[in-house]
């Protein structure tokens, strides 16, 4: 019988090995990686080749997505021990190892943010989850690969027409319907489309209203979002290691109007993130929430935005850049000695950008601070 899924879903262990050699066949993930490598490595003879024949030995008894998240659990564990100075989870009673979950959390980094909580819940004994990602992620069919090996499926935003759009979206949204309430099996979701590159962190309702299409026409949206027990997910880094491009970015679309990615832009986004330097992190599980049957999506993204902003964890590098703004705070919340070093690493860091994105890379990280300010 044929999977309606079959185009979005994860690969399934029996695809795992096929799907690893195709990925390393590939050129474009070759040159992608080997860019991001020595760069005397490119002008090796036969460099290529022998990249492919280590990779292909080190894939060679992988035959099961259990199997390759031990692999990028591997990945994940020696991250964290050397680009993460402290890495604080908070909030783990708030959830059951035996239940299911909508997590739905703020955006910073493209593989991170699902990865870091993964990591964290599989250590205590919960089971890893789905995670959804956007069809913008799969313009190249090796990166679509790479996270459909790691129980990502597709979310198709993209189409010839609004009908066969709202088709792909309510595809998607059975699948986390079916997922949660028939595989028991858990889902992460981005509370928006796309980082968030200005440091907002505001949940967008067509997200919420995605989710909802598969439900069934007497169930209510309270009703529904409770069945699948929504979890907000706050996550805070110190340092973005690609705050810079970011910043870059919404410059280009200030002057532009609109901006063009690079090839090999996504992955070079996820490879800065993962081995970038990223100082102290944390990560904050908030309580299920528990919605009325008649609330309206409105109201769901600000009950959302309010666990998720209370949650989030101010670092050193937000008073920083508040502070070079002109933006105020309370003194007494960042040791003033602490304070004044985060204010000197960044200035070094922006004096070299240009107005533009000097500004935008400092309300990325000042935002965060205005967002608690507005709770109160």
């Amino acid at each position: 019988m044929t999977d309606k899924f079959s185009s979005i879903k994860p690969y399934s262990d029996h695809e795992v090995n096929g799907v690893l050699n195709r990925i390393i066949a590939n050129d474009n993930f070759i040159d992608a990686f080997q860019s991001q490598q020595n760069q005397l490595t490119k002008f090796i003879p036969f460099s290529k080749f022998f990249l492919k024949k280590y990779m292909l030995r080190l894939i060679k008894n992988i035959n099961s997505v259990d199997a390759y998240q031990l692999l990028y659990e591997k990945l994940i564990k020696d991250m964290i021990s050397s680009k993460i100075d402290n890495f604080n989870l908070s909030g783990l009673d708030n959830i059951d190892p035996k239940q299911n979950y909508l997590f739905i959390s703020n955006h910073r980094d493209i593989t991170l943010d699902p990865a870091l909580l993964n990591y964290a819940i599989f250590q205590h004994g919960h089971k890893t989850f789905n995670i959804a990602i956007g069809d913008n992620l799969i313009k190249d069919s090796w990166v679509s690969d790479l996270m459909r090996l790691n129980k990502s499926f597709i979310i198709k935003r993209s189409g010839n027409s609004k009908k066969e759009i709202y088709k792909s979206l309510k595809l998607a949204s059975e699948f986390i319907g079916n997922k949660i309430l028939n595989s028991y099996e858990s889902v992460w979701i981005a509370q928006r489309q796309g980082r968030a590159k200005d440091g907002i962190d505001a949940t967008d309702t067509s997200i919420l209203k995605m989710i909802y299409l598969s439900a069934k026409k007497d169930m209510s949206i309270g009703e529904y979002f409770n069945k699948l027990k929504i979890v907000p997910i706050s996550l805070s880094y110190e340092i973005d290691p690609n705050d810079v491009s970011k910043a870059n970015e919404l410059s280009i679309i200030s002057s532009n109007g609109h901006y063009i990615k690079s090839k090999n832009e996504d992955f070079l986004s996820i490879y800065n993130g993962i081995f970038g330097y990223k100082g102290n992190v944390s990560l904050k599980i908030c309580k299920p929430v528990n919605l009325d049957k008649d609330i309206n999506f409105d109201s769901i993204a600000k009950i959302i935005d309010k666990e998720i902003i209370s949650g989030y964890k101010l670092h050193s590098s937000n008073y920083a850049a508040a502070s070079l703004l002109r933006i105020a705070f309370d003194k007494n919340e960042i040791d003033e000695e602490e304070l004044n070093k985060a204010v000197n690493e960044m200035s070094n860091k922006v004096s070299v950008l240009s107005d533009g994105v000097r500004k935008n890379l400092l309300l990325q990280y000042a935002n965060p601070i205005i967002q608690k300010q507005n709770l109160v």
